[in-house]
């Protein structure tokens, strides 16, 4: 029988953070599991995460300031949304999501998960997730949700942005790439991934998430060796970063981060209170809620 790796759970402290979200501010990059009595897990998952429901989501936001959310389908749930769409719906208006799609998937069920709140398409492309997608269905599913004013997120290694950057650069709808692209914080700003990064934010429609300092930093908690290259991604594109939490942090090898403290992280990539509102309110409405 295949063994199927357990996850660690969040920290369940979450401290009180010093910095004080604006007002609206959007976590752009969250999930919800289980409980898995009631929304079950994908039986062909790569990982078992504790459960870490709805409602403890909302008790996390409550603490650290949060008014609106973005629920990020896990690849643990599979391609089966329900539980996503649970929680948009409970947040009457203040979530949307982001959904995983099978081959094959229909147009009707795209408009049904558009109507449930979904705005965007995740793939992932990190190799302890599964890696390379097929790109026939990548190319399919991206000319599916063209027409309902989706967006893309790419779920990256380090290693793969520069060998995958002419696909990349070919997609016709925003693309949103995750943790800062996983680049190492070891290597450096100067690193090859990185530059082709920076490269890539310079076409109008790519956005990126300056979350994730945990799976970038080498030196460990309090992860500040992530903050520069925030910064340089904040420079390059301060009208198309996004930021998150990603609670409750699955998969993570190192140091469990603590939601509070990334949130005051967040005010060590920047001291400005309006490019602060801009990440936190204004880049997430312009790509979630304007319709």
């Amino acid at each position: 029988m295949r063994q199927i790796p357990t996850c660690k759970g969040p920290d369940p402290d979450t401290r009180t953070p010093r910095l004080v979200l604006p007002p609206g501010a959007v976590d752009a990059h969250c999930h919800v599991f289980g409980p898995g009595d009631v929304f079950p897990y994908s039986a062909d998952r790569a990982y078992t995460p504790p459960d870490a429901p709805y409602e403890g989501l909302v008790a996390l936001h409550r603490k650290l300031g949060v008014s609106r959310a973005v629920i990020v389908h896990a690849s643990c749930h599979g391609s089966d949304m329900t539980v996503t769409l649970d929680g948009i719906a409970r947040s009457n208006g203040a979530m949307k999501g982001v959904a995983v799609v099978d081959p094959g998937v229909t147009d009707a069920e795209l408009a049904r998960l558009d109507a449930g709140g979904i705005r965007g398409v995740r793939f992932n492309f990190v190799k302890h997730l599964g890696g390379m997608p097929d790109m026939d269905f990548f190319q399919r599913v991206l000319a599916q949700v063209e027409a309902l004013g989706w967006h893309v997120v790419l779920h990256l290694d380090a290693q793969d942005i520069v060998p995958l950057a002419p696909v990349i650069s070919s997609i016709r709808i925003p693309f949103v790439i995750d943790h800062m692209g996983r680049v190492k914080a070891k290597e450096g700003t100067g690193q090859p991934a990185f530059l082709q990064l920076l490269e890539l934010m310079k076409n109008p429609l790519a956005w990126v998430k300056i979350c994730g300092s945990e799976r970038v930093s080498s030196a460990g908690a309090p992860f500040t060796d992530a903050v520069p290259f925030a910064q340089a991604l904040l420079a390059a594109a301060p009208d198309r970063c996004l930021w998150g939490t990603d609670w409750p942090h699955p998969n993570i090898a190192g140091d469990m981060p603590n939601d509070g403290d990334l949130v005051d992280l967040l005010g060590a990539m920047t001291d400005d209170a309006a490019l602060i509102k801009q990440v936190t309110v204004d880049n997430p409405e312009r790509l979630y809620w304007a319709r």
